[in-house]
């Protein structure tokens, strides 16, 4: 062992006196002297090897856990809320004379004594399992059921360091002095030990999975989560992150792209723009050896921009720019740890990349689509069994793969999956694209997608199967993709991707996105979206600091609580249905008379340049600080579907305003209709709005 696999972690400074203090419970006063006794050996700790546990600390209530969920050696283990995941489950393997080794369900590695240390301090990780004798422990009782693990190279015990209580302490060996911070519940959480199956799941899922725009997905798991990540064109951040412990449901948890730094035209600079550009179909993928997610796309047919982050909501960082266009990439981490990158449309390649996932070293040719075919493209790069797979769409109504036996540049043979079948979303398309994943209990699944213009493309699941000579073939019923189909697992209540924002705090939740980059001197979080105009313009396609949210389907309702006391004469400040036909309801500010009022026929060419910044509909003079606006959408698949729009006095009863808009349901602009808040002006920059609230319901 030479690495940990992750950065160095300098062990804290002991705790002192006081600390210790706890240790004066295990004396006697014996004959006037105060006189240490030793902890008490095991007595009766006694454990079942076909089962798994999970192990509470006794001082902070918390699991034993593997950080982030990591199957790398060397990642190091803490503790961490309970959650029951196969992060936080052990089996004791046993090893003789009293000793076990803890074997990691989600893993299969051990705990283990960092390089065989004996120093207090001294980290402990997970490794793979070598029977060493810094990778057994003895249970020593303590009161309560609890017990202490004593290491058999070291004869410390495993505690949290500095008895902290926080998500995330630090698990190392130190004296078995009989802290609370060294003991240990061991709570069994089944009898079978089986670890392929968490237990049966039951009920069944409505596909779409998500009724939100999601297109050109990319999944993988990372221990026992599931990452989702879709194209967002023009909208920034871009490339957002979903997560889901069930696949079934979904929260929004952050963004690959934190800026669509890719030229001026992505910040609307007012003579061009970038609409139906930026980030198509991109790969999302983790990689164990640094712990670190990779987010590659190329952009504009021109480069490929690949950024990293070691938590898909923490921050992320542009690592490289290949200048290659992997146009559609599915990104594969071999079990050797190779980055190979599988992309093209028609002429499909297969990219190897340097370790440091930098540069390329190597660019083949694998497959050229055949004319009978037409063109594949949406590449996803596996491995199963040994064998290679790139999983590929035919536009939009088919999936086909291709399989090697003979490692990542083939030669490859090709199936088709699935033409033409009937999806579960009435009047929608036939669902393909997406990608494969398998679950910790070994089973496969396909999320793909389906057009449901005007609501843009919602992910898709269905079970996948194999056959004996290794061909995926997705489960249908009826001949169908079936719009119900049993749970995959245990079901985990997640944040709703619907509900009400009061914008506390000093940050936008992920799932906002801006229209084009934001002028992010002309906007803040703080008890309320503060905006501030940043465009002067009557065109709401030119106007920066236009902030988008999906919109919730089959239907749904928006509704903003807008403070207008810091409006100026000419801003234009409201609520829009967003696409390239559009209207909106919201206020104008002219002559120092502020106006509700309804706007539609907002167009767009098919070069996505305006054609008609809108027609009022209808108006009514308003008083007071405050309004609602309201906007309601019906977004099912199919032509003649409206939006309409009302606004409120006080929050209660509301008033509808103008006409309805008919959504323009064609697949060109690929995105789907967006709820948006504006704010620009066409007098003088300077005046505000706030935004105190922004709720979205469904029926």
């Amino acid at each position: 062992m030479v690495t940990i696999g992750g950065p160095t972690r300098v062990v804290p400074r002991r705790r002192g006196r006081l600390f210790r203090l706890a240790a004066v419970a295990v004396a006697t006063l014996v004959g006037g002297a105060l006189v240490g006794v030793a902890p008490t050996p095991a007595l009766a700790a006694t454990v079942d090897t076909s089962a798994w546990y999970v192990l509470v600390n006794r001082n902070s209530g918390k699991a034993l856990d593997v950080y982030n969920s990591a199957t790398n050696d060397g990642a190091r283990i803490t503790q961490w809320t309970r959650n029951n995941g196969n992060q936080q489950q052990w089996q004791f393997v046993d090893s003789g004379g009293g000793y076990y080794r803890l074997k990691s369900r989600l893993s299969n590695k051990v705990l283990d004594v960092y390089n065989f240390s004996t120093a207090n301090g001294a980290s402990i990780v997970q490794w793979t399992d070598g029977n060493g004798t810094n990778q057994q422990f003895r249970l020593a009782d303590s009161d309560g059921g609890h017990v202490r693990l004593i290491n058999r190279n070291s004869n410390k015990a495993i505690e949290v360091q500095n008895a902290s209580t926080a998500d995330g302490g630090n698990i190392v060996q130190y004296d078995d002095w009989g802290g609370t911070n060294q003991q240990w519940q061991l709570v069994r959480v089944d009898g079978g030990g089986d670890p392929g199956n968490p237990g049966n799941p039951s009920g069944s899922f409505t596909n779409p999975v998500v009724w939100q725009d999601f297109a050109d997905v990319d999944i993988i798991r990372v221990g026992d989560v599931y990452y989702m990540s879709a194209s967002t064109m023009h909208y920034s951040p871009g490339a957002p992150v979903l997560r889901s412990y069930d696949l079934v449901n979904w929260e929004f948890a952050g963004h690959s792209v934190p800026r669509l730094d890719f030229g001026t035209k992505y910040d609307l600079p007012g003579n061009a723009h970038a609409y139906v550009d930026g980030i198509w179909a991109s790969t999302l993928n983790y990689r164990p050896s640094n712990r670190t997610f990779y987010w590659a796309g190329c952009i504009d047919f021109a480069q490929t921009h690949i950024y990293t982050a070691t938590a898909v909501d923490g921050t992320w960082n542009k690592h490289t720019t290949i200048p290659n266009c992997y146009y559609d990439a599915g990104m594969l981490i071999d079990d050797d740890d190779t980055m190979y990158v599988a992309y093209g449309n028609g002429r499909i390649s297969v990219a190897q990349l340097s370790a440091d996932g930098r540069t390329q070293v190597r660019n083949q040719q694998v497959y050229q689509t055949p004319t009978n075919i037409g063109t594949l493209e949406g590449a996803r790069f596996y491995k199963r069994n040994g064998a290679y797979y790139i999983w590929l769409t035919r536009p939009a109504n088919g999936q086909y793969v291709l399989k090697s036996t003979n490692g990542p540049f083939g030669p490859y043979e090709q199936r088709q999956v699935l033409l033409d079948l009937p999806g579960p979303i009435t009047g929608g398309g036939v669902p393909h694209q997406g990608g494969l994943v398998q679950t910790q209990t070994g089973a496969w699944y396909y999320m793909a997608f389906t057009d449901a213009y005007p609501g843009g493309r919602m992910p898709t699941l269905a079970p996948i199967t194999w056959t004996a000579d290794g061909w995926p073939q997705v489960q249908t019923v009826n001949g169908r993709w079936a719009t119900t189909y049993p749970n995959p697992l245990p079901l985990r209540p997640v944040k709703p991707l619907t509900g009400t924002d009061t914008f506390t705090g000093t940050t936008l939740g992920p799932q906002y996105e801006w229209n084009h980059n934001p002028d992010n001197t002309r906007w803040r979080v703080n008890n309320g979206l503060h905006l501030t105009t940043a465009t002067v313009t009557s065109d709401l396609y030119k106007a920066r600091n236009t902030l988008t949210h999906r919109i919730q389907g089959p239907t749904s309702t928006a509704t903003i609580e807008l403070d207008h006391t810091g409006m100026r004469d000419g801003d234009r400040t409201g609520l829009a249905v967003l696409r390239d036909t559009s209207a909106h309801i919201g206020l104008k500010r002219d002559n120092g008379t502020t106006r509700i009022v309804m706007t539609n026929g907002l167009t767009m060419n098919t070069n996505w340049d305006t054609t008609n910044t809108g027609t009022e509909q209808a108006s009514a003079p308003i008083t007071g600080t405050r309004i609602w606006l309201r906007a309601t959408a019906d977004i099912r698949p199919g032509t003649g579907r409206q939006a309409r729009f009302s606004y409120s006095t006080n929050g209660t009863t509301y008033t509808p305003l103008g006409n309805a808009l008919t959504l323009n349901n064609n697949w060109q602009f690929f995105m789907g209709y967006r709820y948006a808040i504006y704010h620009h002006t066409t007098g003088q920059l300077g005046g505000q709005v706030t935004i105190r609230q922004f709720t979205q319901t469904t029926p």
